[in-house]
């Protein structure tokens, strides 16, 4: 898309890229309102939570778990200097899925997980790619008993890569290791070793779906 059929498509009221996020999950998702999440106050406003927004769904694929998908890593409104870039802002959004135990589920801590990892990406500019690890310096749910202490990243399976007016965006899911995995693989960091780790994973949980209880 060139400027000009940009110009001539959007305004400057458009949230183009949010816009361009909720299609492809819209086609998951075709009738379901999700639970939203987002900052009382904008981080461009002064507030101190970096993501603009948090859509939670029900889904019922594999097995019911909650997936959540971030806005705010990508460009998400109008900006005519994005148009054309290779990459929309960093180039990633975060999904997560969540194995559930009941309806009464809390899911507002991993939307504090996301907003933890937003914080750690733009006060450190750096940014996550597939098969990149973190350790989440204890479990990844605070005051719960889980065996859950780091994540690595993989492209979500459903939602893929998302092309935009500002560039690609990759759907990064969240996918979390045992404290065990992740000191085996922090002896030999490399991508390839990740890979093998996640695919292995794959073999009994297509989804790569995060159970808390997973030892």
């Amino acid at each position: 898309m060139t400027l000009e059929e940009y110009k001539k498509k959007y305004t400057e009221e458009d949230a183009v890229g949010w816009d361009c996020i909720d299609t492809v999950v819209e086609k998951i998702y075709p009738e379901q309102n999700p639970q939203h999440y987002a900052p009382q106050l904008p981080y461009a406003l002064g507030g101190t939570e970096p993501i603009d927004g948090i859509s939670v769904y029900n889904s019922n694929l594999q097995e019911p778990h909650l997936h959540y998908i971030s806005y705010g890593f990508s460009e998400l409104y109008y900006n005519e200097e994005s148009v054309g870039e290779e990459y929309s802002k960093l180039g990633f959004e975060l999904t997560f899925r969540l194995k559930k135990y009941s309806d009464e589920d809390n899911v507002n801590w991993a939307c504090n997980l996301i907003q933890n990892l937003g914080k750690y990406v733009f006060s450190k500019e750096k940014w996550f790619e597939e098969y990149h690890l973190i350790p989440a310096n204890g479990p990844i749910r605070s005051n719960y008993n889980t065996d859950i202490t780091a994540l690595a990243f993989v492209i979500d399976k459903e939602l893929g890569i998302l092309n935009t007016p500002h560039g690609e965006v990759q759907f990064l899911q969240m996918v979390g290791l045992t404290n065990t995995e992740y000191e085996e693989l922090k002896q030999n960091p490399s991508t390839s070793k990740t890979k093998e780790l996640l695919d292995k994973l794959k073999q009994n949980n297509p989804l790569l779906i995060t159970d808390l209880e997973r030892k």
